[in-house]
């Protein structure tokens, strides 16, 4: 089985394929494409498509596996993340390819055990797991690699892609796979408090 794991971005977009063999996972690819700050968003956004194509094309994953939009502390970060974001899903759904998923915390704790890891912790266990002599380079390819192993990992669980199996979503996040539940979510309440939060930051 093989896996293409997105970390998104307009400005860097790390991508990272592994294939799993049994209970054994193996590193294909792994890389960053990033954009000139020059550069238009339309621009940008071709781009990562023109990426993402070629990567589908040249390793043919079953699963395209990225992560899932989650607004923290800056909303026009988390925006910029949305429209990349979108820009694989065309990508992926135009090849055909199922989709995974998952929240930066859930792809933590799968690789590390631990939600709030940091980056220089995904990327040692990232190493381990693959039993790589060093992390991948840069950390957006580390992150990406990560997803990638966390849904190789969930197939193997039998979550399967996304259609198999519903996964919970925020009702706020529009450009989320599965369908949004009804009421409000604690990933609802933490995109409301993020919000918030930037609100009174710029007003003070």
């Amino acid at each position: 089985m093989i896996v293409l794991g997105i970390d998104p971005g307009t400005a860097a977009l790390g991508y990272g394929t592994v294939e799993r063999t049994g209970s054994r996972l193996r590193l294909v690819d792994a890389g960053c494409l990033e954009t000139p700050a020059s550069w238009p968003l339309p621009q940008r956004l071709l781009a990562v498509h023109g990426l993402v194509v070629e990567q589908i094309e040249l390793h043919r994953p079953d699963v395209v596996a990225v992560e899932r939009l989650f607004f923290s502390k800056n909303a026009q970060t988390a925006f910029a993340v949305g429209q990349a974001r979108g820009v694989v899903l065309l990508a992926a759904a135009a090849a055909e390819v199922p989709v995974l998923e998952a929240t930066p915390n859930e792809v933590k704790t799968a690789v590390t055990g631990y939600g709030a890891a940091t980056k220089d912790q995904v990327g040692r266990m990232v190493a381990v797991l693959l039993d790589l002599s060093a992390p991948p380079t840069p950390d957006d390819a580390a992150d990406a690699v990560a997803v990638a192993i966390w849904a190789a990992n969930s197939e193997r669980e039998g979550i399967g892609p996304v259609g198999s199996r519903s996964r919970a979503v925020g009702a706020l996040d529009r450009s989320a796979v599965t369908p949004a539940p009804s009421g409000e979510t604690s990933y609802d309440r933490a995109v409301r408090e993020a919000l918030a939060r930037e609100r009174a930051a710029k007003a003070s």
